[in-house]
């Protein structure tokens, strides 16, 4: 009985996410059943107006001639998650940030060839070293020393990485995420369950050749003992981790607190900050109170009730 009613809560979760990653991706309208992302094929028009697509921009965003201001002195980058990319994850939040008087800017990292707009589906430390060109170009059009991040999700991994192993300390002022993912997800258990049926590598076999970051962000996973060895934060950046009691992408939720003794790190709980939030892994992306606890850490002068 246990088992199945197990068995049923994984197919569940499992179409679920199939699902969101049917749903996020364009299928030509010839095509009368399911293809694997892996085994589709597109043609240079599609592809060129899904290019056409990422590329476009809010108001404000990304406008390569924008200099820093007194009052928001660094450009804030905005990093997305797995599956987002540059302008998706970030359609809330990133004309608000620039409404508030910051250069904003977003990139989009980690992407397959053949799979248009879906991205962050690289290997994590390919995704950082693209980061790494990205926080540079940014310095030299703005003409900034150092630019502050907010990623959401992988978005708040991947530069962990930058920041440790390819000299992102020295450009980097301030580091705020939330849907975090520090020490690892279980995937709401079912990973281990996985692992307990003996599933795991035939599972990462199938999906490791169209998404090779999935696997480096699950609990105990060689990336992340890698990435933790030592202490989670580098000296000299300021961190905020936003995590919520509901995230269901990120279990158990703690795992997305950094646990450094620094004086530069503020973990935040979401529901610490407004008991009655429900907002999950994927709802931060568009909650008021996340937005104005990132522009408070980005901003101490700025008035959090705005």
């Amino acid at each position: 009985m246990l088992f199945s009613k197990t068995l049923s809560v994984v197919a569940i979760a499992l179409a679920a996410i199939s699902g969101s990653i049917v749903e996020a991706s364009p299928i030509p309208a010839s095509v009368s059943e399911y293809v694997p992302v892996s085994k589709r094929s597109y043609t240079a028009e599609q592809i060129q107006e899904f290019e056409k697509i990422e590329k476009r921009s809010s108001s404000g965003i990304n406008d390569w001639g924008c200099k820093p201001s007194r009052a928001h002195p660094r450009p804030l980058i905005l990093v997305h998650g797995l599956i987002g990319n540059g302008w998706d994850n970030w359609l809330y939040m990133a004309p608000r940030f620039a409404l508030k008087g910051y250069c904003v800017f977003s990139l989009t990292y980690g992407k397959l060839p053949g799979i248009p707009l879906l991205a962050g589906l690289d290997s994590i430390e390919t995704s950082a070293q693209q980061l790494s060109e990205y926080v540079d170009k940014v310095i030299a059009a703005t003409g900034s020393p150092k630019v502050d991040l907010v990623g959401h999700s992988q978005g708040s991994l991947m530069p962990r990485y930058y920041l440790k192993f390819l000299g992102g300390a020295s450009k980097i002022e301030k580091f705020g995420a939330f849907g975090t993912i520090a020490y690892g997800t279980t995937l709401s258990g079912i990973y281990p369950f996985l692992a307990s049926l003996g599933l795991y590598d035939p599972v990462k076999k199938i999906l490791d050749p169209v998404c090779r970051s999935c696997f480096q962000f699950l609990v105990g996973s060689d990336f992340l003992k890698n990435l933790n060895e030592g202490g989670d934060t580098v000296p000299g950046v300021q961190y905020k981790f936003i995590v919520s009691k509901f995230d269901e992408v990120v279990t158990p939720y703690t795992n997305g607190q950094l646990r450094d003794n620094n004086p530069l790190v503020q973990n935040v709980v979401l529901q610490n900050t407004c008991a009655l939030n429900l907002a999950d892994h994927v709802t931060q992306m568009m909650d008021p109170i996340v937005f104005n606890e990132l522009n408070a850490f980005l901003d101490p002068a700025a008035n959090q009730n705005s």
